[in-house]
């Protein structure tokens, strides 16, 4: 595509500047404008929603002259006419607009109107519409609130790479572009789809304006030694213009002239000038009379600009420049040579977390570089602000090695031998030694993380730090402070550490106590990981302190959690409920009343009648009504009784049968050592006996219980016990509570 009309060309000094043809407003824009100056002159009072174009002095004038910029359908004044701007709105803004009863003058840009209505209609569809653009951008959010289907937006093919999974390709699919997207990128992007997704229906909606813009600014860019884009920093069609000449040659963006500096004309013998579609003509002039003054300047002749940016410049040498231009991937650099000084964004730092140039450096800051590569064939040099800042990092960790320092450090990776942390830009390897306080502790969780550390070993071929010094020392502190202040029924949040068999350690300061596994839940449990799991935060309490050894023994579980006080308050002797069978014996039934307690049904406490087998009459997981009729809290064991809620048997009332009953019940409460053993197998435990440790001796739980402490045959039948009594463990264990400190 030829351009129709001639670049303007001037010389000013013996440079040769070039002025685009397509720079200024674009048809959508200058129609924008034209829509609002006609409303002032009708003496309307106009009210545009959002910035009318992208370009701050434009948005001044307009304020001037009476334009409110709303930012939202409820900030337009209710007797305003509201313009909706050149990029256009989403459908349901035009329905608040009508819902508030507002006068609308659409100044929607025809070739934006035209995505809209494709992305209307295959929403209609049920089909998918792509959209190449910013997600962020006015206009892109515009075409995605016009369509019902579901609407991916993607900035570069890497982004269409990854949206393409999800679209259902066995609906219609649309692919459409930004008006102002970057047509090299749209390019790439349609190559890849026709490939990949056949049924795709691509239409190219970068309108005429942008290409003839783009294409003429890549076409100056290769002639000339500068290229100054003109335009809002807010514009996305001018980020794009910078972004084509900046591909060829050294270019900036500039807003106003006011931006401009000798040091930019710097070498240069040719420059090019254009500008984005939401920039004035008046923004425009006085750029080029502004840079026709620094060149012109007699302060520094071209000459000697020209002679010192020939100076030569090589590898490893420091410089110092200027930030011309951020971009989120680099930034570009004024050194005062020919060459565009280039600084990647991993040679602006080696820290990951940061994402954007932006996020360390600025336009017009001064920083210190080293020349990384000289490129004179692609007039560019390389640069890095990471090996600048390594080389003064070095002089710093050198001293801290000497003088003992901690210093703060990022760990950037972990391998068998332990870490590697940027230290001032200096990499300091961390054996798995010198990672952690603990030995056999997971050190790899400290990558990506910030940490603290000494500096042991100190040359420029191998640096060596230790964490565990800084660690230790804060530790040493911490128990200090500890022991001065923990007393027993002390509460404390802390974090598990480590699991053994017998317990679980907790951290509540420096100091590492023992949560016995008696003391982690009211029901038995087989290890502590079924109730906590390492790294875990809760709550504790102190139990017992040894201070003389240095032990602590926590407690955790919640004596309002204690399922037999629960018992106590709720279920009243001769109350009646239901209750699910947990398991069947000889001799009777053991069912649920509440979660780790279970009451026993003698067999004769099942029915009137005479029941041969337990099993006959019940089965695991029936639910049954049953009356309370006694609890032995200190030897933890319940009776209870179906046959108590059931009428009593005519007959027996009339025979008067009451001894032969009780002498039948009394029967069936024989325990035979038999059954006994039966009885201990069957019945589950309700409470765990604390049994007794030292961190250094784990316990053994009892491998044999002992035998049942009344007789049986002497008992009634509703007062046979749950279960047989645990004996305590040995005397000379040591206490549960005494966890020696790690």
């Amino acid at each position: 595509m030829k351009n129709k009309t001639q670049n303007r060309m001037l010389e000013i000094n013996g440079v040769q500047v070039e002025v685009a043809s397509t720079a200024g407003f674009c048809f959508g824009v200058a129609r924008a404008m034209q829509l609002t100056q006609t409303l002032l002159k009708e003496g309307k009072q106009v009210a545009t929603l959002g910035p009318l174009i992208h370009n701050p002095q434009v948005i001044q004038t307009l304020e001037k002259a009476g334009v409110t910029t709303a930012g939202s359908v409820e900030e337009i004044p209710e007797n305003a006419v509201a313009v909706v701007r050149s990029h256009g709105v989403p459908l349901a803004t035009y329905q608040q607009l009508q819902q508030k009863g507002l006068v609308v003058a659409d100044a929607t840009c025809p070739f934006v109107t035209k995505i809209q209505k494709i992305a209307e209609e295959y929403g209609e569809k049920g089909g998918t519409v792509l959209v190449a653009g910013d997600a962020t951008h006015p206009e892109v959010q515009g075409i995605a609130g016009h369509t019902a289907g579901p609407v991916f937006v993607f900035k570069n093919l890497a982004e269409l790479r990854e949206v393409l999974p999800k679209i259902d390709t066995e609906k219609p699919v649309a692919m459409v572009a930004q008006t102002t997207y970057e047509v090299t990128k749209w390019l790439e992007s349609v190559s890849f789809i026709k490939k990949e997704c056949t049924n795709c229906a691509i239409f190219d909606t970068i309108c005429n304006a942008t290409w003839a813009r783009q294409q003429e600014a890549e076409e100056m860019a290769r002639r000339c030694d500068l290229v100054i884009v003109v335009g809002g920093y807010g514009s996305s069609n001018t980020k794009k213009l910078y972004n084509v000449a900046a591909a060829h040659t050294r270019a900036v963006q500039v807003e106003t002239a006011a931006e401009l500096t000798k040091a930019m004309f710097n070498g240069v013998r040719r420059v090019g000038i254009t500008a984005g579609a939401s920039t004035p003509a008046p923004v425009i002039e006085e750029v080029l009379n502004r840079m026709s003054d620094e060149i012109r300047d007699g302060e520094i002749s071209f000459e000697e600009m020209l002679n010192d940016s020939m100076k030569p410049v090589h590898a490893g040498q420091v410089v110092k420049g200027v930030v011309v231009e951020v971009s989120p991937s680099e930034i570009t650099v004024d050194i005062g040579t020919k060459q565009t000084g280039i600084v990647k964004l991993e040679e602006l730092t080696d820290d990951p977390a940061v994402r954007s140039a932006d996020e360390l450096v600025k336009r017009d800051e001064e920083i210190e570089l080293v020349v990384v590569k000289v490129n004179d064939q692609d007039g560019i040099i390389y640069l890095s602000k990471r090996q600048m800042e390594a080389r003064k990092g070095a002089e710093e960790v050198a001293k801290a090695a000497e003088e003992g320092t901690v210093m703060d450090g990022y760990v950037i990776e972990s391998n068998k031998g332990g870490l590697v942390a940027l230290v001032k830009g200096v990499k300091v390897f961390i054996p798995a030694s010198q990672a952690t306080v603990r030995r056999g502790e997971d050190y790899t969780t400290l990558v990506r993380k910030h940490v603290q550390l000494k500096i042991k070993e100190f040359s420029p071929r191998r640096t060596i730090g230790s964490i565990r010094e800084v660690m230790a020392a804060e530790l040493d502190a911490q128990r200090e402070a500890f022991w001065a202040e923990v007393e027993v029924g002390k509460h404390y949040v802390g974090a598990v550490k480590s699991l053994t068999s017998y317990g679980a350690f907790v951290d509540i300061g420096g100091v590492d106590g023992l949560v016995h596994i008696s003391e982690l839940s009211w029901s038995r449990i087989k290890h502590p990981s079924e109730i906590v799991n390492v790294g875990d935060t809760i709550e504790v309490y102190v139990k017992d302190l040894d201070r003389d050894n240095h032990k602590v023994s926590l407690g955790f579980k919640k004596q309002e959690d204690n399922p037999w006080e629960k018992l106590r308050g709720e279920y009243p002797i001769g109350s009646n409920f239901t209750a699910t069978v947990v398991s069947v014996t000889q001799f009777g039934a053991f069912v649920r009343i509440l979660p780790g307690i279970d009451g026993l049904v003698h067999i004769s406490e099942i029915s009137y009648d005479r029941v041969e087998r337990v099993a006959d009459v019940l089965s695991v997981g029936q639910e049954v009504e049953v009356k309370l009729l006694d609890v032995d809290f200190d030897r933890k064991r319940i009776s209870l009784s179906m046959k108590a809620l059931l009428p009593v048997p005519e007959e027996t009332v009339k025979s008067g049968d009451d001894e032969m009953v009780a002498s039948s019940s009394a029967e069936e409460t024989v325990v035979t050592p038999e059954i006994e053993a039966e009885m201990e197998a069957s019945a589950p435990a309700v409470e765990v006996v604390s049994e007794e440790v030292t961190e250094e001796a784990p316990v053994e739980e009892a491998a044999e219980e002992a035998p049942a402490e009344e007789a049986a045959e002497e008992a009634p039948a509703e007062e046979v016990a749950e279960e047989a009594p645990v004996e305590e463990a040995a005397a000379e264990e040591a206490p549960a509570e005494e966890a020696e400190e790690k």
